[in-house]
């Protein structure tokens, strides 16, 4: 019998420091493992990949659409069965870069925690290897894109 997928989705939210390092976005969840991750969460009833990564962004860390520049063409899907759980989930992330930098990160109750870092920092918070995947495959494609 196949599992349930429970689908969700986030956005990679990355800025550049005034070194010119990328930074990305990881926030610490409040709550079981206390698990690092980009602001990602379960789409509601029909909702889209987008929406739901819009709505989520802006509930867990406070950073609005027009906050964003969203690369349409970074789109990568994870998925992956959680550890004691009758469900696969299936996460999908485009890349944003922060358009201003400085924009404040507003935590809802569902983090407790977040940093700005850079892709070795970034790979070592975020436990999970599709996650360290994820982290890799951005900056490969922002290296190649030489994105702003």
């Amino acid at each position: 019998m196949s599992k349930v997928v429970r689908k969700a989705a986030g956005f990679v939210v990355y800025r550049k420091n005034c070194d010119e390092i990328i930074e990305y976005l990881l926030m610490q969840a409040s709550y079981a493992n206390h698990h690092w991750t980009p602001p990602k969460g379960h789409l509601e009833e029909n909702e889209s990949n987008m929406d739901a990564a819009i709505r989520e962004t802006d509930e867990e860390a406070g950073i609005k659409l027009k906050d964003l520049s969203v690369d349409h063409n970074f789109e990568k899907v994870l998925k992956y069965d959680p550890k004691d759980k009758p469900f696969s989930k299936q996460v999908t992330y485009w890349l944003a870069r922060l358009i201003n930098p400085d924009t404040p990160v507003v935590l809802s109750n569902e983090h407790q925690d977040y940093k700005w870092l850079p892709l070795t920092e970034a790979k070592k918070v975020a436990a999970y290897p599709e996650m360290q995947e994820l982290f890799d495959d951005c900056e490969n494609y922002l290296n190649k894109t030489n994105v702003k």
